[in-house]
């Protein structure tokens, strides 16, 4: 019957079943409270009316027995209640807010870094042999940066600067020269080296994650928040993700 056309002889267009029709609702009511109208009394002093407060019945967890849950499809919550669209707003929001802030921190790849030695200049690999001049010119390599020289607040992001290639792994090569990066992937959060010619040598940690609490966000900061398992202490088992009024409840010395 899908996609077959259904006239309605009080209505001039026509609808088909693959199309959302709006269902009318009843208005549901809620009675607070019932007293006896003071003015509704016979001769007899027998009552005769009734007065009722009511208000009109929401979505609420008091009558979740009789609209049901509003996520499932077809309760009558779920066509009462304003939770599915505010749901979406929500998400909606969070998408653009993705979007526009995809993490946390400032992004300053874009930017070129100076490599500087330690009285200001310029440093370069090569400033010591006699490759750099040929035919009466300097021919000066630049050296890859030791630092971002950016002091941004979480801005490390594992990336190294002004685009050159880094490896990553969870161990430092066997084969490598002097000026070189290298990703440990084995590090959480994740963390950039350099090599100097001597030793590895710590240049940042990658710590802009996505402002949105998902699993994807891999810190201890956030494993720590987000960590679902219980932990054994003095024979009771404690869950390490619960609330403060649980954690904080007072118990009696016995």
């Amino acid at each position: 019957m899908s996609g077959d056309v259904i006239e309605f002889p009080h209505m001039k267009e026509d609808f088909s079943l693959d199309q959302t029709i709006p269902i009318a609702l009843k208005r549901y009511y809620v009675v607070e409270d019932v007293n006896r109208a003071a003015e509704g009394f016979s001769q007899t002093w027998w009552p005769h009316l009734l007065r009722l407060k009511m208000k009109t019945l929401v979505d609420s967890q008091e009558f979740r027995d009789i609209l049901g849950d509003a996520t499932t499809t077809g309760s009558l919550a779920s066509y009462m209640s304003t939770y599915n669209k505010e749901k979406e707003i929500s998400e909606q929001i969070v998408a653009q807010a993705e979007a526009d802030s995809p993490k946390s921190g400032f992004n300053f790849k874009q930017y070129y870094v100076t490599p500087i030695d330690e009285r200001g200049n310029i440093r370069t690999d090569n400033v010591n042999s006699t490759e750099r001049i040929s035919d009466k010119q300097i021919n000066a390599v630049i050296d890859t940066p030791a630092s971002s020289h950016y002091g941004f607040y979480v801005g490390g992001d594992g990336v190294a600067p002004n685009g050159y290639p880094a490896g990553f792994g969870t161990a430092f090569p066997d084969n490598y020269n002097d000026g070189d990066y290298f990703l440990r992937t084995d590090f959480l959060p994740n963390r950039l080296f350099r090599f100097d010619g001597t030793r590895w040598v710590k240049i940042e940690d990658s710590v802009r994650l996505t402002t949105t609490n998902t699993d994807t966000r891999a810190n201890w900061k956030t494993k720590f928040v987000n960590e679902a398992s219980s932990t054994t202490i003095n024979g009771l088992t404690v869950e390490q993700r619960q609330s403060l009024s649980n954690a904080l409840k007072p118990k009696a010395d016995n």
